[in-house]
């Protein structure tokens, strides 16, 4: 389950809840193009602003909407006795796994984290993926934090943050990192430019927010690295540039697709919580140019 194209909608909403239906065919559109997986409620997802019954729909319209496809539902929380909740309602949502971000107000140390994820095990039947997310956590994984964290029994991938734009320097950090883990536990790339040098660096598994809009762009991309055509990969990675290039201006991914799912209709306006806004204005405008430019409709 944790290898190949896993991909990452929206969770488009409202002050006044969650767009059920929009969430729906999002998640029926990614099916339709057969993605390795699916993953809600991670940080294009916005998990941290639903409340856990909030979640606990989307988990079950997500496994609903996926027919044969994996759902990965992320359970990441302030407190250790909320993740638990999380991930018994993923679980009871029928899941295939989970997704658990060390997320924090206090900084977390080793030891918090480790027995966060130790707690979290104990309690699962499926397997776990972890979140190693410093954009948003502000919490460093070390490797050998990682090492501990994948001996236990529901480990099954870990999502690394994006790799150096090196190959050589992403085969070392990906090499340095497996030596450490078990040869049953993943390791997938996140951070969408990231992805092509990551997947031909070892990864085995990109986690992806265009996959959430664009699931036969990141396919064909993730295919490639699969089958090794390092011209092709680095070729489809380079054309969406444009793209890549939003997120940089942009702090990141979440506005980014949450416009384009705007623009494209996707979703209706506003899609996201408050006091998260979609583009505006000139920065809206450049997201519908490189768009059109790149013929994703």
């Amino acid at each position: 389950m944790f290898t190949g194209l896993s991909a990452f909608p929206l969770t488009p909403m409202n002050e006044q809840g969650i767009h059920e239906n929009e969430f729906s065919r999002l998640v029926m559109g990614l099916a339709e193009a057969r993605v390795d997986s699916i993953g809600v409620l991670g940080s294009t997802g916005n998990y941290a602003y639903l409340n856990a019954e909030e979640r606990a729909r989307v988990a079950k319209l997500c496994v609903e909407h996926a027919g044969p496809v994996p759902v990965v539902v992320g359970i990441g929380a302030l407190r250790t006795r909320d993740v638990l909740v999380n991930a018994e309602n993923a679980q009871q949502a029928g899941a295939s796994g989970v997704l658990l971000a060390p997320v924090s107000y206090q900084k977390l140390t080793d030891d918090e984290v480790y027995t966060l994820y130790e707690t979290v095990c104990s309690s699962l039947s499926v397997p776990l993926c972890v979140y190693d997310n410093p954009g948003t956590t502000h919490f460093e994984f070390s490797d050998e934090l990682h090492g501990r964290i994948a001996q236990l029994p529901q480990v099954r991938s870990i999502k690394i943050p994006p790799v150096q734009d090196d190959i050589a320097v992403a085969k070392e950090r990906v090499a340095r990192l497996r030596v450490v883990i078990p040869n049953d536990v993943t390791i997938g790339i996140s951070g969408d430019p990231a992805a092509a040098t990551g997947l031909l660096a070892g990864c085995n598994a990109w986690y992806s927010v265009i996959g959430g809009l664009y699931p036969e762009t990141a396919l064909a991309l993730t295919r490639a690295a699969q089958a090794g055509d390092v011209q092709q990969a680095n070729a489809l990675s380079v054309a969406l540039e444009p793209l890549w290039a939003l997120y940089r201006e942009h702090g990141g991914s979440l506005r980014v697709a949450a416009t384009i799912a705007e623009l494209t209709g996707k979703v209706s306006q506003p899609c996201l919580p408050q006091p998260l806004k979609t583009l505006q204005g000139d920065a809206r405008k450049r997201v519908g140019a490189v768009i059109e430019a790149l013929s994703l409709s």
